[in-house]
Parts: structure tokens; C-alpha cells; sequence
């Protein structure tokens, strides 16, 4: 069969370097891919916000299965044209996809359906939204309600910091801010497959959201994630299935918007239970990284059975992953493009490219996030003493990354 890929990141990488082990998959496209992916199938040169380009390529080319990564290109409505034109596709409709592209609508959705999560209010109007924070105090979370790449979110620590963080927000014309109750405790990703009915989880990880070591810095895409997460047993992952995931999936399908795709919910463990930090509607990036190198299974048959109602059951390697992302010196603020990179040939991770061009035969940096390196070990310490060999054998002036991946909780308070 013929697989289409959509994206040009390091999870879409991770994707196409799944895929590429199925035996069922004798073509891989990739749109529009970067030069990591080259080995693995035919990079196509149509932008991924190109809808009705890619369907037509789809078309043209008696694709089998389209897998979409990123959620931009989700929220455009990419499932809703292929599936409109009879393409299969492996994602959610526009309209599914609001989940992650309005903390607004999907924070309506989790009270609707009684699913866990922290009180909030919804702001068009920074004089308000001052008012409210200065009633509330801090620690307290602003967000962009669109979609802003992992990025819109400040977790103050301080009354000024969330008035900055809220005049940042209101300085974009028609912007809607939503504020949520801190939560505090252990957090992780689960990321689903599902129909709209059926709810199969993939292995747990836990991402780096902050830039710097220590989890100090601003909020970022991801700087790394490990995977499996020990303190997360098989008692807490039925109990975010039970409590989260399965509750919104049916409440979506109720409402007539049946998600069908990559669930992804960012879970707190707190001391009253799990409870949700928010909703996206594509596999994570880095989770990608960390999780499908995990994956025994044939990726492809699992996505084709899911759609056709057949039981799927995944297989696991024991082993633990560490991803761990090298970014552009000044990311999340600006990215670096046309910096040479030197990956030695003789590495023992999986390197996932996120952001890299080639030019006359070099490797150049060309985004913010750039590179995932991805070890495996036996134990977690051993996984991440091998990412991080094999990190520092990547030479580029211009990268920078954390070294404390797998050693520490993310937005947990006694870090602060």
C-alpha cells in the first residue's frame, strides 16, 4: 500500500521511520518532509497548509492512508477535504480539531462531560483579566485560547508576571485569553489512538516544557521526553482512561464532532487525583520521538484496524527511550537558520530531524527546535547516559539543549 504523510517536523520523522517497518507499506510520500526523512520515502514539495494540493496529489497517486501530524494543518481541515474527496486519512475534522485550536471550546467540553480539570475563566478584555488574576492570586496559568505551537502558555509564579504575560496576550488585536487554576503535582502525556469510540493508549511519557535546566526559562515546544514513566502505574493510566479520555471521546462523539486520530492529553497527578492541563489533537512532538521507537508493533495495521473496528492490541520493548531535543541558541524566541551541523555517522541513537535544511551537501539549521536525539537503555539512567553521548557528538555552534532530561518533574512546584 501507499502511505502520504503530512508534516515536515521531528515527529513526522519519527512517523515515516515507523511506518517505514510495516510490512504493509511498500510506498512512503512525504509532504512536505524534510532532508532526514530522505532515506525513507519520496519527499513531495507542497506545503502541508496546501489542503486541496495534497488531495489531489492523494488522488492522483491511489494513496491508501494519509497520516497527519500537525495540528495547523488539522484546524485548516484537511480530513474534512480528503474525506469528503473518499481518501482515508487518519485524523481529526476541523471541527474535532477544537479541542486543541480553542482552550475555550474544550474547556466548555470537560465541564459538560465531568471531565477532571482546574476552574477557569475566559477574557477578551486585559482590564478584567487583570482584575481577576489580582483577585485569584498566583501561582496562576494564562493562555492563548488559539493555537500557538506549545508556546502561548505562562505559568506565573507572580501577580506582574501573569499582568506581563496577559499584556503580551491583549497586545494581539481580538485575542482571547483564558485562565486556569494552577495545578499542582506530577505531569505526563498520554497520547490515544481512537475511532471516536474505541480508546487505545500508547506507552506514557513525560515531557521538558521550560527551555533551561532546572525547568527555569520560557515555555517552549518541548526540550526532550522520556518514556515509559515509572511513577505513572497501570492504576493511574486506567483511571486518566476512565475519568478522561474515554469521557471526552464519547462526549465528542455525542455532540456529532466523533474525534478520530492522535488524542493527546497533558494529565497533572495531583493529590485529589489526575486532572487535565489541556487537550491536543495530533501525537506530541517530541512524545513522537520518545514513544514510537517503543512501539513493536506494525504501526500502519494498528491505524488501519482502529478505523476498520477490529481489536488492536500493542506490543512494547521494555526498554526506556530519552529524546532529547537540541534547539537553536536563542529558541523560543527566534530560530536559527543556515548554521552548519556535523552528525557523525557512527551514532548509536535514532536523530530525528525537526528543523534542518541541506545546502551544497551540508546540513544546515533552519527552525527553532532542530534535532531529537533518541537513546534507548535498559534503565532510564542508561538511556539517558546514551542520548546524551551521542548529544554531545553533534557539533553546531549555534544549538544548545538540556541536560537534565529524565532527571526531573515538569512544572512541579518544589522546583521552583
Amino acid at each position: 500500500m501507499k502511505v502520504l504523510i503530512v508534516g515536515k517536523g521531528g515527529r513526522e520523522h519519527a512517523i515515516a521511520w515507523k511506518v517505514k517497518e510495516s510490512d504493509l507499506v511498500k510506498e512512503i510520500f512525504i509532504a512536505p518532509g524534510n532532508i532526514g526523512m530522505e532515506s525513507l520515502g519520496t519527499l513531495i514539495n507542497i506545503p502541508e497548509e496546501k489542503i486541496e494540493e495534497l488531495a489531489d496529489f492523494a488522488q492522483k497517486n491511489k494513496i491508501d492512508l494519509t497520516i497527519v501530524g500537525p495540528e495547523n494543518v488539522l484546524a485548516l481541515g484537511i480530513v474534512n477535504e480528503f474525506e469528503r474527496r473518499g481518501l482515508k486519512i487518519f485524523g481529526p475534522t476541523k471541527e474535532a480539531t477544537k479541542i486543541e485550536s480553542s482552550k475555550e471550546f474544550a474547556k466548555k467540553l470537560m465541564k459538560k462531560y465531568g471531565v477532571p480539570t482546574g476552574d477557569y475563566e475566559t477574557f477578551t478584555d486585559l482590564e478584567l483579566a487583570v482584575k481577576y488574576v489580582e483577585e485569584k492570586g498566583a501561582p496562576i496559568v494564562i493562555k492563548e485560547d488559539g493555537l500557538k505551537a506549545g508556546k502561548g502558555v505562562t505559568v506565573a509564579f507572580s501577580i506582574p508576571e501573569a499582568i506581563e504575560a496577559l499584556e503580551v496576550a491583549f497586545s494581539i488585536p481580538n485575542n482571547k485569553v483564558v485562565i486556569e487554576e494552577y495545578l499542582d503535582g506530577f505531569e505526563f502525556s498520554i497520547i490515544a489512538l481512537t475511532n471516536g469510540e474505541t480508546v487505545i493508549p500508547l506507552e506514557i511519557a513525560q515531557d521538558h516544557k521550560r527551555a533551561y535546566d532546572n525547568d527555569e526559562g520560557p515555555n517552549t515546544g518541548g526540550m526532550g521526553v522520556y518514556s515509559p514513566v515509572d511513577k505513572i502505574d497501570s492504576n493511574i493510566i486506567d483511571e486518566t482512561l476512565e475519568k478522561i479520555l474515554k469521557p471526552m471521546a464519547k462526549g465528542m462523539e455525542k455532540d456529532g464532532i466523533p474525534f478520530k486520530g492522535f488524542l493527546f492529553g497533558g494529565i497533572m497527578l495531583t493529590k485529589d487525583g489526575v486532572k487535565t492541563i489541556e487537550f491536543n489533537a495530533r501525537f506530541g512532538d517530541p512524545e513522537a520521538e520518545g514513544i514510537l521507537p517503543r512501539l513493536k508493533s506494525d504501526f500502519v495495521k494498528a491505524i488501519l484496524d482502529l478505523m476498520e473496528n477490529k481489536d488492536v492490541d500493542l506490543e512494547w520493548d521494555d526498554r526506556y527511550t530519552v529524546a532529547v531535543v537540541m534547539a537553536s541558541e536563542n529558541y523560543p524566541k527566534s530560530s536559527t537558520i543556515g548554521s552548519e551541523i556535523e552528525i557523525p555517522k557512527d551514532l548509536e541513537s535514532v536523530v530525528f530531524h525537526m528543523g534542518t535544511r541541506k545546502v551544497h551537501g551540508k546540513i544546515e539549521t533552519n527552525g527553532g527546535r532542530v534535532l531529537s536525539v533518541v537513546a534507548y537503555g535498559n534503565t532510564l539512567e542508561e538511556a539517558k547516559k546514551n542520548a546524551y553521548l551521542d548529544v554531545k557528538k553533534i557539533n553546531c555552534k549555534k544549538l544548545f539543549f538540556r541536560n537534565d532530561i529524565g532527571s526531573k518533574m515538569c512544572y512541579n512546584n518544589e522546583n521552583k
